[in-house]
């Protein structure tokens, strides 16, 4: 059980806090270095301590420093830095975008507490990422693709929140699942990671393009049902190979004769 005292930040950590450190907080092109420091500053907060930033260029580090305070500064000179996305998420077996925008193609949006629900039986062996987009326009849906689950934060009437917020709700709901929660669930196996799975879609996309599958105009659209089709299973490493494996042979030189 936390202690919390009204005086101070410190507390004392739950048994399990380990498992906190398979969570990442990832912000994507966040326009304001003080931004993701306020978002390090609330991450450390409730014990979470991985941070990475997709961005062009590397943020000013003084100005991420300023708003992160010397609570969260090793945060910071930890932080890890990526110009694509999809290299940011190779580690991650779960990764769930947080968007307050809707559309026909984001799907569903659940609550920060609904996805903790469903992301506490995979902590104990896999890594999950919350992706957090710019401040101006959030999470694009090239971002999005990435993505198993949607978490919107219900609010009342007004619906913006800032970075900080955002990232301070979400880690709240990770650290107060984590203590008061995490007994009640039995643990699932490791899945397979984003990197993995990115590989397995190359070859599928290939072979569905062969066989003439992806018609220019409905590429886009199929790709995103077929994603989302194996977004909702829990396939571990060995299944995304064995998929590979088949794409591997519809394309090989000896199927194709024997058409």
């Amino acid at each position: 059980m936390a202690v919390f005292h009204l005086s101070s930040t410190k507390y004392i950590m739950p048994q399990n806090h380990h498992l906190l450190d398979n969570i990442a907080i990832v912000l994507v092109n966040p326009k304001y270095p003080e931004n993701i420091g306020s978002a390090a500053r609330a991450a450390w907060n409730m014990g979470i301590t991985r941070i990475i930033v997709v961005a062009n260029e590397y943020p000013n580090h003084e100005r991420m420093i300023k708003l992160a305070t010397h609570n969260a500064a090793h945060l910071i000179d930890a932080m890890e830095f990526h110009e694509n996305l999809g290299d940011a998420l190779q580690p991650f077996s779960r990764i769930i975008g947080t968007t307050a925008r809707k559309g026909k193609h984001r799907g569903p949006g659940n609550s920060p507490r609904d996805i903790m629900k469903i992301i506490l039986p995979l902590l104990p062996k896999n890594q999950i990422a919350f992706l957090f987009g710019a401040e101006d326009r959030g999470l694009t849906n090239e971002d999005l693709k990435y993505c198993h689950f949607r978490s919107a934060i219900p609010t009342s009437g007004f619906s913006s929140l800032n970075l900080a917020q955002a990232v301070a709700i979400h880690c709240y709901e990770i650290f107060h699942a984590v203590i008061h929660e995490q007994k009640e669930i039995s643990p699932k196996p490791r899945l397979a990671t984003s990197y993995e799975v990115e590989n397995m879609f190359k070859y599928v996309e290939s072979s569905l393009n062969q066989i003439d599958f992806l018609r220019e105009k409905s590429h886009d659209y199929y790709m995103l049902n077929i994603r989302q089709f194996f977004g909702r299973m829990e396939l571990q490493s060995k299944e995304t190979k064995l998929i590979q494996s088949i794409c591997r042979q519809l394309q090989s030189p000896q199927h194709n004769d024997k058409k």
